[in-house]
C-alpha cells in the first residue's frame, strides 16, 4: 500500500464533507434511534457521540461478553474485534500475546509493547517492561471493553497502535446474583460468581470472583488462577464516590515452542520444562465524580498497586552449547517486585458548540528484579533435573524507579451542522532511574529524562442516511523500559531477554498515525465501517546483533511501518444476525539494518515483513434465534501466512524448505438455551475440524534432534520452532441470574 492509498482515504473524508454541504441531510427515522457516547480518555467523563469522533472505536458490553461461553478476554477479543489477533506461544488462554494492527500487549518480558491497557482509568501495563498480565484482570467484573485505534495522545505513554479501556460493573449497573460455571473436554474448569446490591438511595456494592483450573491440553501444563474484586460506591449531593479492591493470584504454565520434528511427532509435547510463572496482585482505587451541573463534571482517581512475579524455567545451557560446561541444562529463576501509585483527574464540559476535556495524570513506581541460575541436567522427558552439587548463582538484577506525568486537553467542535473538528494535545514527562548489578557488583545509578508534546487533529462529517466520514492525524510516544535500558550497550551485550548489563541512553519511540474512513449505522443496530491507516514508528526499539554468538543489545531502529485496512459489518434480519470483519495488515521494517533474533543475524531492508503477523484476517459469524429460548451459531476465523521470526530474510530455511507459518481457517459452533428466564445452558466447540495449525514460529537451535540430546562439540543445526494451536475443544456451562 503506497502513500496514495492513505491520501485517497483523507480525500474521501474531505470530499464527503463537501458533498454534504451541497445536499440536504435527510435521515430515515430508523437511523436516529441509537446514540452511543464514548469516552475520550482512560477516566470516564461526559464523552462524545461516537459518530462525532474522527476515528473508529470498537466497543463490547457485558451481555456480548457473557455469550463467549467461558472464553478468556483475549479469546473473546480475537473472535469479536476487528484487527485483533492472538498467538498461543504459552498454551494458556491467560498468557497469550494479543496484537492489534500489529502492535502488541504481551505478558512476555522483553517484548516490544505498543498498546496501553486501562482498568477503570488505572494503567495496568506493569512498570517493568510495560507487560500486561492478562491473568490478573477480574474478568467477572468487566462491564465494557473499548478499543481506540492509533497513536491517540489522550491515552498516554505506550499508545503507539491503540488503547484498550476496560470498565467494571457496580451494584447499580448489575444488581442481583450472576453465577456461571463451565468445563471443557481438555481439562479446563472455570467458575465466575458476581453479586450486586443497590440500596436504592445513597450506596451500592458489588463483588465478583473467578476461579480457573487448567489441566492443560499439552504435557505438564497444569495451572490455576483466582481473583476477587469488590467495589463499594455511593452518592452524596453532587458527588459520586467508589472504592474498589482487587486481589489476584495465579500459577500458570507456558510450555513454549516446539521444534518441527517433535511437533510432527506429538503436538502436545513440551520441549523443555518446567516453564512456570506465578503472579500476585493487590490493588486499591478510590474514585470521585463531582457534577457541577448537567453539562460539567470532574472525575478523579487515586490508586495503589503492588505486584509480585516469580518464574521458573528449565532451559538449554548456553555454556554447554559453546563447549564451556558439562551440564546441558540450566535451572533459571526470576523474582520481580513492583509498587505503583498515582492519581489522575479528568474535567469535561459541553458548552454549546464545544465538547471540552482536560486532564492531568501522575504515576510513580519502584521495581526490584533479580535472576538466578543453576547448572543442571535433563531427564528422559527433557525436564530439568538440578544437580545438588551445583550452587545457585546470582545473575543480573536491577533496582529502579520511574516517574511519569502528563497533562492533556481536547475539544470536539461543531464547526458546521453535522461537521465536527477534534483537536487535542498531551505533554508527557517521564524520568527513569536504574541501578544494575552483575555478579554482586553494583554499577553507578543512571537517570534519564524524556519529554514529548503530542498533538492530534481530526474531522468527522455526517453525509446523510446514517453515513459519516472521518480523517485523523495523531502522535504518541513510549519511553524505554528498564529491561531495554539495561541491555543497550553493544560493548556489553546480553542474552535475550533479561541478561542486564548496562544502561546507556535510548531514544523514546514516537509513533505517528494517519487514518481515514467511513461508517454507517442503521436503526436496528446494523453497522458498516471501513478504516484505512498508516502508522510510522520512529526510533523503534529492537534487539540488535552483537559480535558474540547468541548475544545482542537493544537499540533504536530508525523506522518501522504498520499500514492496512479494517472493514467490519453487522446485520440483523428477523431471527438471523450476521457479522463480518476483514483486516489487511502490512507491517514492515522501513529502513535497512541488522537484527539479532535469538540465534542468527537477520539483514532487513525496507519492506521486510515483521514476524508473526498475518497480512489477511477474516472473521465471520452467523447466529439464528431458532426459538425464544434457543440460539445457535457458527463462526469462522481465517488467517493468511505469517513470517517466522529469525527467517524474515528467507535465508534461514534449508534449500527446498518452506519455513512460513501457513495460513489456516478455524470453524466453531456455539449454542445457548434458556429453559427459564433465570437459567441458561450453553455450549461451544472450537476448532471443530480438529485442524493442526500453528500460531507463531521462530528459528532456534534444536538440542534434541531425533529425540536425543545433542552431543557436546557437535554442531547443532538450526530448526523451525512453532507454537502449536489447540485441538478441538468442547466447552459446556450453566449460568444462573437472579
Amino acid at each position: 500500500m503506497k502513500h496514495r492509498a492513505i491520501a485517497a482515504g483523507v480525500l474521501l473524508a474531505w470530499a464527503g464533507a463537501a458533498l454534504a454541504e451541497e445536499a440536504p441531510l435527510i435521515y430515515p427515522a430508523t437511523t436516529m434511534l441509537s446514540v452511543e457516547i464514548i469516552g475520550v480518555a482512560p477516566l470516564p467523563g461526559l464523552g462524545v457521540d461516537r459518530n462525532q469522533l474522527p476515528y473508529q472505536v470498537q466497543t463490547a458490553g457485558a451481555r456480548l461478553m457473557d455469550a463467549s461461553a467461558g472464553q478468556s478476554l483475549g479469546e473473546f477479543m480475537s473472535r469479536q474485534l476487528t484487527g485483533v489477533n492472538i498467538n498461543e506461544i504459552s498454551g494458556s488462554p491467560f498468557q497469550n500475546d494479543i496484537s492489534y494492527r500489529g502492535f502488541r500487549a504481551s505478558p512476555v518480558l522483553g517484548s516490544s509493547q505498543g498498546l496501553s491497557v486501562y482498568l477503570d482509568g488505572v494503567r495496568v501495563n506493569e512498570p517493568f517492561g510495560d507487560v500486561v498480565n492478562w491473568d490478573m484482570l477480574p474478568e467477572a467484573a468487566i462491564n465494557s471493553v473499548m478499543l481506540a485505534p492509533g497513536s491517540n495522545p489522550l491515552y498516554g505513554l505506550n499508545t503507539l497502535g491503540g488503547a484498550l479501556v476496560l470498565t467494571s460493573k457496580s451494584g447499580k449497573s448489575h444488581p442481583g446474583l450472576d453465577a456461571n460455571v463451565s468445563a471443557t473436554g481438555n481439562g479446563q474448569r472455570r467458575a465466575d460468581l458476581a453479586y450486586g446490591y443497590d440500596s436504592g438511595e445513597h450506596w451500592h456494592a458489588f463483588i465478583a470472583g473467578t476461579a480457573f483450573n487448567d489441566k492443560g491440553w499439552r504435557d505438564q501444563s497444569n495451572g490455576h488462577l483466582g481473583n476477587l474484586y469488590a467495589k463499594l460506591a455511593g452518592s452524596a449531593g453532587d458527588n459520586e464516590w467508589s472504592v474498589a479492591l482487587l486481589a489476584a493470584r495465579s500459577r500458570l504454565i507456558g510450555n513454549g515452542l516446539l521444534p518441527d520434528g517433535l511437533y510432527e511427532e506429538d503436538r502436545r509435547a513440551a520441549y523443555t520444562s518446567p516453564d512456570e510463572t506465578r503472579n500476585r496482585l493487590r490493588q486499591i482505587v478510590f474514585s470521585l465524580v463531582h457534577h457541577f451541573d448537567e453539562h460539567t463534571e470532574l472525575t478523579a482517581a487515586l490508586y495503589a498497586r503492588n505486584s509480585k512475579r516469580s518464574s521458573v524455567n528449565g532451559d538449554i545451557n548456553d555454556d554447554y552449547i559453546e563447549g564451556e560446561s558439562s551440564h546441558p541444562a540450566s535451572y533459571n529463576t526470576t523474582e520481580t517486585r513492583q509498587n505503583s501509585q498515582g492519581f489522575s483527574a479528568h474535567f469535561s464540559r459541553n458548552a454549546d458548540a464545544h465538547q471540552l476535556a482536560a486532564g492531568v495524570t501522575f504515576d510513580r513506581s519502584s521495581v526490584s528484579f533479580a535472576q538466578f541460575e543453576q547448572e543442571a541436567g535433563f531427564a528422559p522427558d527433557r525436564s530439568v533435573v538440578m544437580d545438588e552439587d551445583e550452587e545457585r548463582e546470582a545473575g543480573s538484577s536491577v533496582d529502579g524507579s520511574s516517574r511519569a506525568g502528563g497533562i492533556y486537553i481536547a475539544d470536539t467542535w461543531t464547526v458546521a451542522p453535522e461537521t465536527w473538528l477534534t483537536v487535542s494535545a498531551r505533554y508527557n514527562h517521564a524520568r527513569v532511574s536504574n541501578q544494575l548489578r552483575r555478579d554482586d557488583e553494583a554499577q553507578a545509578r543512571e537517570t534519564f529524562n524524556y519529554r514529548k508534546l503530542n498533538p492530534a487533529i481530526g474531522i468527522a462529517r455526517g453525509i446523510g442516511n446514517g453515513w459519516s466520514v472521518f480523517a485523523y492525524l495523531s502522535q504518541s510516544n513510549r519511553v524505554p523500559t528498564v529491561i531495554e535500558l539495561g541491555c543497550a550497550d553493544p560493548e556489553q551485550p546480553c542474552r535475550l531477554p533479561v541478561g542486564l548489563q548496562s544502561d546507556p541512553y535510548l531514544k523514546q519511540v514516537v509513533s505517528r498515525t494517519v487514518e481515514a474512513g467511513a461508517r454507517w449505522q442503521g436503526g436496528r443496530g446494523d453497522t458498516v465501517a471501513v478504516s484505512v491507516y498508516r502508522a510510522i514508528n520512529r526510533d523503534d526499539i529492537l534487539f540488535r546483533s552483537a559480535a558474540l554468538a547468541q548475544q545482542g543489545y537493544f537499540a533504536n531502529f530508525d523506522r518501522t511501518r504498520h499500514q492496512g485496512v479494517d472493514l467490519s459489518a453487522s446485520r440483523r434480519i428477523g431471527a438471523w444476525s450476521a457479522r463480518l470483519s476483514y483486516s489487511y495488515l502490512a507491517a514492515t521494517y522501513d529502513t535497512e539494518g541488522d537484527l539479532f533474533t535469538g540465534v542468527r543475524n537477520v539483514h532487513v531492508v525496507p519492506g521486510t515483513r515483521l514476524a508473526g503477523l498475518p497480512r489477511n484476517t477474516l472473521k465471520l459469524g452467523l447466529d439464528w434465534s431458532a426459538t425464544a429460548a434457543l440460539t445457535v451459531g457458527v463462526d469462522v476465523v481465517a488467517l493468511s501466512d505469517m513470517t517466522t521470526q529469525g527467517n524474515e530474510d528467507g535465508q534461514a530455511a534449508p534449500a527446498g524448505s518452506d519455513w512460513r507459518i501457513r495460513g489456516h481457517a478455524l470453524l466453531g459452533l456455539h449454542a445457548s438455551y434458556q429453559p427459564a428466564p433465570k437459567w441458561e445452558w450453553y455450549a461451544r466447540v472450537t476448532n471443530l475440524a480438529n485442524r493442526r495449525y500453528e500460531s507463531f514460529g521462530a528459528v532456534g537451535v534444536d538440542m534434541f534432534p531425533n529425540g536425543a540430546l545433542q552431543q557436546q562439540g557437535a554442531e547443532a543445526e538450526q530448526a523451525r520452532f512453532v507454537a502449536p494451536g489447540a485441538p478441538r475443544t468442547v466447552a459446556a456451562g450453566l449460568r444462573y441470574r437472579f
